[in-house]
């Protein structure tokens, strides 16, 4: 089994909360304790935890929920399609619902979770990235709040994964 090269960071744990209490700064003004905030599974978990801890500390007590989908498995790019592995758990029909992510490059999950977001309902549907990459093509739609442009790098921690792993890290790091 080949060894995982050394992750260098980009961002620290500190720099990270900066922006996390930023984006919940911007945020907070737009939606209500009705607003469904779902993350997009797997690697959207730490930001989402975190954004609406902020959120919170804001005034703001969102419903959360989850979307599971998949467009990489264990590969470092996208396969080119979503795979929904599990939808909504509660109702957003007439609710404002703020999809978060960890981070938009394709913007194959983003686009697919508004759809589902809007054919199940949502009154509105705001999008909200930890990390946005650069990207060759024009991406549709583009997130509504982004905390982060991150370098076009393959990027780890905080809930990005390189085949599952170094998702805890604290840190923000490229494995390049």
């Amino acid at each position: 089994m080949a060894e995982t090269p050394r992750p260098t960071v980009l961002l620290p744990e500190a720099e990270v909360q900066r922006i996390v209490a930023e984006l919940a700064a911007q945020i907070a003004p737009v939606i209500d304790d009705e607003t469904v905030a779902a993350v997009l599974l797997t690697g959207g978990l730490w930001f989402a935890a975190d954004l609406t801890r902020a959120l919170s500390r804001l005034g703001r007590n969102v419903r959360f929920d989850a979307l599971w989908l998949a467009s990489y498995g264990d590969e470092k790019e996208s396969r080119g399609r979503i795979d929904v592995y599990a939808p909504f758990q509660r109702p957003v029909t007439g609710r404002r619902v703020l999809i978060i992510d960890d981070v938009f490059d394709t913007g194959l999950s983003l686009a697919e979770a508004v759809r589902i977001a809007g054919e199940a309902g949502a009154s509105e549907v705001l999008t909200v990235v930890f990390a946005k990459k650069p990207w060759p093509l024009p991406r549709a739609p583009e997130p509504d709040f982004v905390g982060w442009e991150a370098p076009n790098r393959f990027l780890v921690g905080y809930g990005l994964d390189h085949a599952g792993a170094l998702r805890g890290l604290p840190d923000v790091c490229a494995l390049d």
